[in-house]
């Protein structure tokens, strides 16, 4: 059994990006259909920190922050090694705080000011706080029965489901066994999401990404967006000069979409296997890449774009968002990467190779500390690390998935996941780590953490790192010895947050064939798009910032072509 429907845009998957185009067209007249393969809404949005990287945004504006027009692209440049900006990038630039005004004046998406964020690599010329924004936390009871088709927060680094946002949030659970007032805080937070998990099934106090694709789905909703869960494009449908919709697997058979265009959003390829042995060097059997994202994400719209004439862009300086993950097995018997973004630069932690060498300041970004392990492992080797914290460390900022106090890391313990001895000798032996290295480099370590001076990798020089450290620890907010027995490790590999390459659009996001030339009725958003900032990571939020504004000017664009 099949059937037809007839809309004026597509939207092929439901994270931030797509649902900007969706709530952008529906809001300017047009019928829109969002295609979502999964049972759940929000793709990889729904797992992220929620954060966008928009220059010049009307927040910070509001907080007085003004900077000059030119140095969010003099910044770009130079974190691109000097490559030209090409047109994509500076209508990123250019469109970036109107998509900002345009969410905020009209729908359910409200944001907060990350004015005191910097960007990763603050020591260079341009560099500045004020570019970035996150998701208002959101009520989910607002979503009432919607609120059970949002995808949950990602397992591994939420607390019984429960998200946590960075800043206040997060530093009253690390504080909690030293604050009564943040004890205190952290117990409200647990009592209720528990009581919420109890009566409505999940908790109804959602932050982060999780916040933001809630916001974006109740503003879909008001604006009349319809939603098919559960519907895998089978393929893309093409007429005389455009393509003209999709065909649709759903539950109940074929469903044939009529559409006046075709937008591709479906994540990019973090899980496609055939992708990643050709793209990804130390994946070349299509394993050895350990993605954050939601197995799901398997390059389905990078397919579809191909399949009429769109082209892989291969040109990128990195193909994948890197991220230090850990492998977590989780009772119910599902593997997950869990994704190591807030500790390594907490004091009392370090990071070494199997040589026992440290080869990274642990403190710089997610993408940087892959990118040095892949540049520091030898040809043939498989690269992995260990990071390594002392007992003071672990119990006050937890390890991977291991929690910090009052959590109990024994069950970690017995699965392998964490390793411990009370000695570095007998860990290093555990770990197959070179132990007089390993010992060698934590005594020189702990120098460094007592002078308060990173000599090696000037760990703690720049404002990224101190803001991703502990601001109460002294004489450095990011480096501290490790000397309290017993000590822990758990193994790190190269890992992502997503994909950078994917298809190749012009400034409206529209797909190019092999000529460059437009495939007219056909756009790629998001991680389905090529990244504008050409696999270069110069700032959290450099994905969903482009996602959304992307997603913004092809919804307004395709609306303004509506003639019924």
């Amino acid at each position: 059994m099949s059937r037809h429907v007839d809309v004026d845009l597509l939207v092929v998957g439901s994270g931030a990006a797509g649902l900007a185009a969706a709530v952008t067209a529906a809001l300017h007249g047009a019928r829109v259909l969002v295609a979502e393969k999964e049972s759940v809404i929000g793709g990889t949005s729904a797992w992220s920190g929620g954060w966008l990287w928009i220059p010049q945004n009307p927040l910070a504006r509001e907080e007085g922050i003004i900077e000059d027009d030119a140095a969010p692209l003099a910044y770009l440049q130079a974190e691109m090694e000097g490559l030209p900006a090409d047109s994509r990038l500076r209508t990123f630039l250019r469109y970036g705080p109107e998509m900002v005004t345009f969410f905020r004046q009209n729908t359910a998406v409200q944001f907060l000011s990350g004015s005191k964020m910097p960007d990763f690599h603050n020591s260079r010329s341009f560099a500045t706080g004020g570019r970035s924004i996150t998701a208002q936390p959101y009520d989910g009871s607002e979503l009432g029965d919607w609120l059970h088709r949002l995808r949950p927060p990602l397992e591994t680094i939420s607390l019984a489901g429960m998200g946590i946002a960075g800043g206040a949030d997060m530093a009253h659970f690390f504080n909690a066994t030293r604050s009564p007032r943040s004890a205190l805080y952290a117990a409200r937070r647990l009592f209720r999401h528990g009581w919420q998990r109890l009566r409505y099934g999940r908790g109804r106090h959602l932050v982060n990404g999780n916040a933001l694709i809630a916001r974006l789905l109740r503003s879909a909703l008001d604006a009349g967006v319809a939603f098919q869960l559960n519907a895998p494009v089978c393929r893309l449908l093409e007429g005389a000069e455009s393509v003209t919709g999709a065909i649709l697997a759903s539950d109940e058979g074929d469903i044939q979409v009529n559409a006046g265009a075709v937008v591709l959003a479906t994540g990019g390829f973090p899980h496609d296997k055939q992708r990643l042995a050709e793209q990804v060097p130390h994946a070349s059997q299509g394993f050895g890449h350990f993605s954050a994202a939601p197995p799901g994400n398997q390059g389905d719209g990078i397919r579809l774009g191909e399949s009429v004439g769109g082209q892989f862009d291969t040109s990128l300086k990195n193909p994948m968002a890197w991220a230090p993950v850990s492998r977590v097995s989780l009772a119910s018997g599902l593997q997950l990467a869990f994704p190591h973004l807030v500790e390594r630069a907490k004091p009392g932690f370090l990071a070494v190779r199997p040589d026992g060498k440290r080869f990274v300041n642990e403190a710089d970004s997610y993408h940087d500390f892959i990118a040095a392990l892949l540049h520091a492992t030898p040809e043939g080797e498989k690269p992995h690390a260990w990071l390594i914290a002392d007992s003071r460390a672990l119990h006050r900022y937890g390890l991977g998935h291991a929690r910090p106090t009052p959590f109990p890391v024994e069950a970690w313990l017995r699965t392998g996941y964490l390793q411990s001895a009370s000695t570095l000798e007998a860990l290093a032996e555990k770990c197959g780590i070179e132990c007089a290295a390993l010992c060698d480099t934590v005594t020189r370590f702990n120098d460094f953490a007592r002078r308060g001076h990173d000599d090696d990798f000037q760990r703690g020089n720049s404002a990224y790192n101190c803001a991703q450290g502990d601001a109460r620890h002294q004489p450095s907010p990011t480096l501290g010895a490790l000397e309290k027995a017993p000590f822990y490790a758990v193994r790190i590999l190269p890992g992502s947050l997503g994909s950078f390459s994917g298809l190749k659009t012009d400034e409206q996001a529209r797909v190019l064939n092999a000529q460059n030339h437009p495939i007219h009725g056909l756009f790629a958003v998001g991680n389905d798009m090529s990244s504008v900032m050409q696999g270069y990571y110069p700032s959290g939020g450099i994905t969903l910032g482009p996602a959304m504004t992307f997603g913004y000017l092809v919804g307004k664009k395709l609306a303004a072509n509506i003639t019924h």
